[in-house]
């Protein structure tokens, strides 16, 4: 698997129900990751090095997690998936340098639908 493919499935296996604009705004908080130099020493940081390596981080991004349930299918998914093929698109936008920030620079989410946070 090469970084498009990586991230693409990371924004598939993450946020395929949240449309464009949630696969969008998946791919800024990992982009953010990989651009972060926590300690400005060009050093590999906590979640890793490259797009790869911080989508696969374990125990980050749910989908690559050995446990998870969708997991056969995240690995499985082609571009005849409407909703991967989207997911292509905005990981070479990203890895491109073209995909807009919406996050404002923001190193976690959370899904409300999924969890609600801590009151």
């Amino acid at each position: 698997m090469d970084d498009i493919d990586t991230l693409a499935r990371t924004l598939w296996g993450e946020a395929r129900n949240q449309g464009m604009d949630g696969m969008a705004a998946v791919a800024n908080v990992i982009t953010n990751r990989v651009d972060i130099d926590l300690h400005n020493d060009g050093k590999p940081d906590w979640w890793g090095e490259g797009f790869r390596e911080v989508c696969q981080k374990p125990w980050q991004f749910s989908c690559w997690n050995g446990n998870d349930p969708n997991r056969a299918r995240l690995l499985a998914v082609t571009a005849s998936d409407p909703q991967f093929s989207d997911a292509l698109v905005i990981a070479a936008g990203a890895i491109c340098g073209k995909l807009r920030d919406r996050t404002g620079g923001a190193t976690h989410y959370f899904a409300p639908k999924v969890v609600k946070p801590p009151a």
